[in-house]
């Protein structure tokens, strides 16, 4: 089956003076997925968003989203998308509701049409108690659902959330993902920018590591937590006991086994996804080896971006 790409870019650059903030940037992103976009902090992510969105112009390369041209088809795109940038856009002179009653008149939507559609949306977002009274009194995390309600008004077929949950409470977050997770089962594709990776790895069918500009890597979660391994450590009686549990560790994982002589712990990254912790405490076991504890553990997705993004700190090994 053929698959359509709501985003499609090819080679964008971008400098601002003396910085080269996008360097042949390429993504692809299937219609009615939800992309994370990853990165440290100066990677190009917002760069991209900015060129994706028509506020920004690319140097170099193309883009279409939703079928057109960012460059050439500007009106077009703009009105397919919805954004939600990083800084809430909501007037907190206005109440809830005549924020989203003005946003809706801006897009062309009067009458009775923009204000069903206001009260939809805050019906939607659990702000309906709130929805006479000022933004300015709204909660960081109220604020960031109204902004995100704002961006919905149109029904967008591509939705950009440039680091939408940065500063909100953990229960602010999880609202956030059930209308993120909401929209995707709608069909909405959606372009998530994020710095925490949890959030990445709770919603995205795809993630791009994105590093100097560039795609780093690319692939689902499971996907690129496959290409670390997994992570085998074990706790032993004594320190006498280490080099025979990093013995079996070698054989098992066939890879050089990490020891702490202080915590008496021997690990070693396993490429090996038949590996089971059976099959690891059985070895001990027959190798003579008294362990206190063991374990197997996938990579989290932090391991994954330490290790698979090309910039001098990230250059670690997956460590306990």
């Amino acid at each position: 089956m053929t698959t359509t790409y709501a985003v499609l870019s090819e080679g964008l650059e971008k400098r601002f003076g003396e910085v080269h903030a996008l360097r042949g940037l390429d993504l692809a992103v299937a219609e009615g997925t939800v992309c994370g976009v990853l990165g440290p902090n100066g990677a190009g992510k917002t760069t991209a968003v900015r060129l994706l969105t028509t506020l920004l112009a690319p140097d170099a390369g193309s883009a279409r989203v939703a079928g057109y041209d960012v460059v050439r088809q500007q009106d077009a795109v703009r009105r397919q998308i919805g954004v939600t940038g990083q800084s809430t856009s909501v007037d907190v002179e206005l109440t809830g509701r005549q924020n989203l009653q003005l946003f809706a008149k801006l897009h062309g939507m009067r009458g009775a049409a923009g204000r069903e559609r206001a009260a939809e949306l805050l019906d939607q977002f659990g702000l309906l108690d709130a929805a006479d009274r000022a933004a300015g009194t709204y909660s960081g995390g109220m604020r960031r659902r109204l902004d995100l309600a704002a961006s919905l008004l149109t029904r967008p077929r591509v939705l950009f959330l440039d680091e939408p949950t940065t500063g909100l409470d953990p229960a602010s977050r999880n609202r956030i993902w059930a209308a993120v997770r909401a929209l995707a089962a709608e069909g909405t594709t959606v372009l998530l920018t994020t710095q925490y990776l949890e959030e990445a790895d709770q919603l995205a069918d795809d993630i791009v590591l994105i590093d100097q500009g560039r795609s780093a890597v690319t692939g689902s979660p499971a996907e690129l937590k496959a290409r670390i391994g997994s992570y085998a450590q074990v706790v032993v009686t004594s320190e006498a006991e280490m080099p025979r549990a990093a013995a079996v560790l070698d054989q098992l994982t066939g890879s050089e086994p990490q020891l702490d002589a202080v915590e008496r712990t021997v690990g070693a990254v396993s490429m090996d996804a038949t590996l089971t912790l059976p099959r690891i405490v059985r070895a001990l076991d027959a190798a003579g080896v008294p362990v206190l504890d063991a374990s197997l553990r996938p990579p989290t997705l932090d391991e994954v971006f330490l290790r698979l993004t090309d910039t001098a700190d990230s250059r670690k090994e997956l460590v306990t």
